[in-house]
């Protein structure tokens, strides 16, 4: 890799990246020697000026990606040799099975590439940059896929204009594949479309939640809010559902759900679709649900957005606990970052408050394991969930 420049770190602020934080703040900065442009790899050296990693530059409060940690420069083969070693760990924790396809291969900073993101739709890669340094090295990365997966990976489609301040298009950097795509998830059968649809097309981190969910559903009325593509009531379906309502604001959504759940062969009697805003809907559905899916999109997207966010969780969740049936169940989530666990954790206990309804917590929830948190990266953790239970 081509070293642009050199990256000095205070003394004391270098404590971090010995400890294998992959961040580098822009106040921990003592010097830069050279003049590095966005996404340039740089070298970073402690306050005793030895190398102690290298990484990605880019302007702003996060100045270092850091991708190496040691004094010996990164060679080309660096992706493929972390792409490597994620794919053999879905390999390894039995991600990747004859009934799951489609799984997350890279999870930025879980993995060792902050910034990057790639998802795996049974032959197609969907990769995402969130830094400019991948962004910079996308031909790269995505030539590191085919040589790691060239067995299975035969299209790389890139896909940053949402991510990335950048005239760069959405685009094939390998191969191509028609959508929308089917993928296989523990049996399940799902429409991905990665050109059009949110994120990559589909959100891969709640396919355990979903699995549990499943083994929870036989024989009750189930309603999931936020459906997007009805994933959640694809497997409330196959787990027997007596009935499930899927309800979303987004009529495109509502669309691919009702595809999904025609995908899967179910009867359309056990099955419909509401195109509503959850909070206008759940109005009047008092005593009509025992299982209700709560996985709305990020409220909070930054910390000045929190307190907004944490009113939106708790209005939303005390509607759904006032509205259960009795000896209810309750999944609810919040995937966004800046909203930690025990927060997230009293806002439902200050629903529950609201709501005047004794609620047990059954299981606590989390990311599956092809979306890994480095334990030297905990911001890594984004999503939480509880599985409650309504007297």
């Amino acid at each position: 890799m081509n070293i642009s420049a050199t990256v000095t770190l205070k003394q004391g602020r270098d404590h971090s990246i010995k400890r294998f934080h992959p961040w580098i703040f822009s106040g921990a900065i003592q010097s830069i020697e050279g003049t590095p442009e966005e996404g340039d790899w740089v070298q970073v050296n402690d306050a005793a000026k030895k190398p102690v990693g290298f990484g990605h530059y880019q302007k702003g409060t996060i100045t270092v990606r850091a991708i190496t940690f040691s004094a010996e420069a990164p060679s080309a083969t660096i992706y493929a040799e972390k792409i490597s070693k994620s794919y053999q760990q879905r390999k390894e924790t039995n991600v990747i099975s004859e009934f799951t396809n489609s799984y997350r291969l890279v999870h930025g900073e879980g993995d060792g590439l902050p910034g990057l993101i790639i998802d795996i739709y049974q032959h197609v890669a969907v990769m995402q940059a969130h830094s400019f340094g991948m962004h910079k090295d996308r031909h790269l990365i995505a030539q590191a896929i085919i040589e790691v997966l060239k067995e299975t990976v035969t299209a790389v489609y890139y896909k940053s204009q949402t991510t990335l301040q950048t005239n760069t298009p959405n685009e094939y950097l390998f191969g191509m594949a028609a959508v929308p795509h089917a993928a296989l998830e523990h049996g399940n059968k799902f429409l991905v479309d990665w050109e059009e649809g949110q994120k990559t097309g589909f959100f891969l981190d709640q396919r355990e939640n979903r699995k549990l969910l499943g083994e929870m559903a036989k024989g009750r009325k189930v309603l999931n809010t936020f459906c997007y593509t009805g994933s959640f009531s694809v497997y409330a379906l196959n787990g027997g559902a007596e009935l499930v309502h899927s309800v979303d604001s987004s009529e495109r959504a509502v669309e691919m759900t009702k595809k999904n759940i025609a995908l899967n062969g179910f009867d359309p009697l056990q099955h419909e679709s509401f195109d509503s805003d959850t909070f206008n809907f759940l109005k009047d559905k008092s005593g009509v649900y025992d299982l209700i899916i709560l996985d709305p999109p990020a409220f909070a997207k930054h910390k000045e957005a929190k307190h907004q966010a944490m009113k939106g969780y708790q209005r939303l969740n005390a509607e759904a606990m006032r509205v259960i049936k009795p000896g209810g169940i309750i999944f609810t989530f919040s995937c966004s970052q800046v909203v930690d666990r025990q927060l997230f954790y009293d806002t439902v206990v200050s629903s529950a408050i609201q709501a005047g309804r004794v609620i047990k917590v059954l299981n606590h929830l989390s990311q599956p394991s092809d979306h890994p948190v480095s334990i030297f990266h905990p911001e890594g953790e984004y999503l939480k969930g509880l599985v409650l239970f309504v007297e």
